[in-house]
């Protein structure tokens, strides 16, 4: 679990490349710059942990690319003390930036092997969100409501159950669309049966599916 200068030298670096590629938000860039990626992923691919590009992780998903997590991060505009539901654990890295960035994280995630790894990892370098295994289209209506909710998989329509899930004034990040490609949506609920959604940019996602494996 060493976390060595030059890991934070690197990280320093991928920092500065995220910056230049247009995050502003400082606290998502000094969480970036705080939580040790390359413990989040195999071992063979650990000398390309501070590259922001995605590499592959258990159960053929992805470590999501740096400044894709920065970005929906930016958007999702945490606040400390935000209560998180993140549809998509995956390796856990999303989640350990939300929470060093002050928030309480409700971390849901389809794929068994995913959901026990990070609840490995995460508790030993220091982060403990809520972790849960099921379908993330569910949502944890038990836990509900959340001032944000934040998905980390390509979804082919917007979830309506994650809507009603989200506090009045709460947001939602969500890449939408088919399989090759998604729009990153960012949908703001303004009543207890409307809400508005902008859209920003295009991004590549796994897939969003139903159930749990």
């Amino acid at each position: 679990m060493e976390d060595s200068y030059l890991h934070k030298g690197l990280r320093k670096k991928l920092v500065e490349e995220i910056r230049r590629k247009g995050i502003q938000n400082q606290d998502v860039l000094e969480a970036i710059n705080c939580v040790p990626r390359h413990l989040f992923m195999d071992s063979s691919f650990v000398h390309f942990a501070y590259k922001d590009q995605a590499f592959p992780i258990a159960a053929r998903q992805t470590i999501s690319q740096p400044y894709t997590v920065a970005f929906q991060t930016e958007l999702l505009d945490i606040q400390k003390g935000d209560k998180v539901l993140e549809v998509g654990t995956g390796s856990g890295y999303q989640a350990a930036v939300l929470l060093e960035m002050g928030a309480k994280v409700f971390t849901i995630e389809r794929h068994k092997v995913l959901n026990r790894g990070a609840q490995t990892l995460l508790p030993q370098i220091g982060y403990r969100p809520r972790f849960f295994y099921g379908d993330g289209f569910e949502g944890l209506p038990t836990y509900a409501p959340f001032n944000k909710v934040i998905v980390t998989a390509g979804a082919p329509e917007i979830p309506e159950k994650l809507i009603d899930q989200l506090v009045i004034g709460g947001k939602m990040v969500i890449p939408v669309g088919e399989t090759s490609s998604q729009c990153m949506l960012l949908i703001e609920k303004t009543s207890e049966k409307e809400y508005k959604t902008s859209e920003h940019g295009a991004f590549v996602f796994v897939p969003m599916l139903k159930g749990k494996e």
